[in-house]
């Protein structure tokens, strides 16, 4: 399961916002939006990827830093499913050879 965060950051402060979402982890895409919503750049963000992967990237994103002024960054990251504790008492089951069982034939 997943969910996606927006933030709206100007061009300056786009690789470095970049960055520090990929450092937090837990993201599988990032997409790069100018300010009406047109995307321009959409990359994955894959688990364990060594930070020389990411020198294009970052240098394209820094290209696009110059030419926009404000711009909309969507992350798109996993939520990691917790089952919750069920209200049930939970019960055990005897176990083979313990006594409890009785066979008829």
């Amino acid at each position: 399961m997943s969910f996606k965060e927006t933030f709206i950051v100007n061009g300056e402060n786009l690789l470095k916002k970049i960055k520090e979402i990929i450092a937090e982890g837990n993201v599988t895409k990032i997409s790069i939006s100018d300010k009406s919503g047109k995307e321009i750049m959409s990359f994955p963000v894959t688990i364990g990827v060594v930070g020389v992967v990411f020198a294009p990237i970052f240098a394209a994103v820094g290209a696009l830093a110059a030419l926009l002024t404000e711009c909309k960054i969507t992350v798109e990251k996993r939520k990691d499913e917790v089952v919750p504790p069920s209200d049930e008492q939970q019960t055990e089951e005897p176990s083979p050879g313990d006594g409890s069982d009785i066979e008829v034939k």
